[in-house]
């Protein structure tokens, strides 16, 4: 007989131990328009991923117009303390921290205190004189901005700021040797020390991920007059209930903050190594920070993205709480990208996340290997939490396509 291959054959096992207690949630799923066997096949991948060692713990979720169609929590949160993933797990969610800031400095947008083709300069003088390195064939030179660096630019992408992430670049080693995007310092002292440095291209003219939200988070605070952490709280935070949504984990919740899992040479599971800055990224988030890192640097549970995400869904507001002016959201979740600008493959950029014109999604992902994307023509979002680095996306791109799949109108 033709051995099942191991994928699918704990799949299908995890299949057939669903169906016999499938949660009556299921009902609503079916009324939402998806089949439950085949959301059923999707809990079954995740936990294939889980039962095959590539990951410790996995959380999804599926909401429909308003309704949970699928949230499963499967596996662990810490193997080694036999702690399982939960409903209340807090995970550094990095990068998601994006679109978080992004609706921060909009709330201020609502308000009429600045628009997005303003210059950065007219409320952080510090970026006035900021040079642009221009390359030629035997050196380069430092020359000024030709189109000065907007609002728009940093929630995009396009402003010319990277994370000095690439080998070889001249731009890029100045980051890497003056420790520019290490969270070692106050916001106001690194963004001042950003705009000492020469921009890798003019603004406008390309995307490439960067610095750009974590000075946009710095002008929250400059348009505020507050720290965007206690900003983040009036503002956000606490009109949407996100109780386990912070710039760290006070120490009472410590033991619901996620291990990060990183990989063996042998790609076996342990704790991740690595730090910003010498911390070990296990402890890095259990002390205050010293930083307010809007680019990377809350943590969130499920629960909370998820009401964040309804907010958006619902057009600004969520239980009589107005986040965002409806004009406001579409305007974050359509295509913002200056023209002659490309982003991924047919893809384009909203504001703080990409934004796929086909169809209609919104979304972004954090290093610790986080993810969620909005469908607002189907009043849809799809979230996929683990913790492991280097970043693997693998489950969370199979989760949103299984789900997508299991839609039936």
């Amino acid at each position: 007989m033709k051995r099942l291959p191991q994928l699918f054959s704990v799949t299908l096992l995890v299949v057939v131990l669903l169906a016999c207690n499938r949660p009556a949630r299921q009902t609503s799923a079916a009324a939402a328009g998806f089949d439950p066997d085949s959301l059923d096949m999707a809990a079954a991948a995740m936990q294939a991923y889980i039962d095959n060692g590539r990951f410790a713990g996995i959380a999804v979720e599926a909401l429909k117009e308003g309704t949970i169609v699928q949230q499963e929590y499967l596996g662990y949160a810490d193997i080694e303390n036999e702690i399982p993933i939960q409903a209340n797990t807090i995970y550094r969610i990095f990068s998601m921290s994006k679109p978080v800031t992004t609706v921060a400095l909009m709330t201020l947008y609502d308000q009429g205190m600045f628009g997005l083709d303003d210059r950065v300069s007219e409320y952080i003088p510090f970026f006035a004189e900021t040079p642009v390195y221009t390359p030629f064939a035997n050196g380069f030179t430092l020359e000024s901005q030709i189109i000065p660096m907007t609002i728009r630019h940093l929630l995009t992408h396009t402003s010319g700021l990277t994370y000095g992430w690439q080998p070889g670049s001249y731009v890029d080693s100045l980051y890497n040797v003056t420790g520019v995007a290490m969270w070692d310092a106050p916001l106001a002292d690194k963004v001042e020390q950003l705009s000492k440095l020469p921009l890798k291209y003019q603004p406008g003219t390309r995307w490439e991920y960067g610095l750009s939200i974590d000075v946009a988070g710095y002008l929250v605070e400059v348009l505020s007059g507050m720290p965007l952490d206690e900003y983040m709280q009036e503002k956000i935070f606490g009109p949407l209930q996100m109780s386990d949504t912070g710039f760290d984990v006070p120490e009472e919740k410590h033991e619901r903050l996620s291990v990060l899992y990183g990989r063996d040479e042998e790609g076996k599971l342990v704790r991740a190594g690595g730090s910003i800055p010498g911390a070990d990224f296990n402890e890095l988030f259990k002390s205050p920070a010293i930083l307010f890192s809007g680019g990377g640097g809350l943590v969130s549970t499920m629960g909370d993205y998820e009401r964040f995400c309804r907010m958006l869904l619902n057009g600004g507001i969520l239980d009589d709480q107005r986040i965002l002016k409806e004009s406001t959201v579409k305007l974050i979740m359509s295509n913002q990208l200056p023209g002659g600008v490309t982003y991924g493959d047919g893809l384009g950029y909203g504001l703080g996340g990409f934004f796929n014109p086909e169809t209609g999604a919104y979304g972004w992902s954090g290093a610790a290997s986080t993810s969620f994307t909005l469908y607002p023509r189907d009043d849809m979002a799809i979230m996929a939490f683990t913790q492991m680095m280097p970043s693997d996306y693998s489950y969370a791109n199979d989760y949103r396509d299984l789900v997508r799949r299991a839609m039936i109108r």
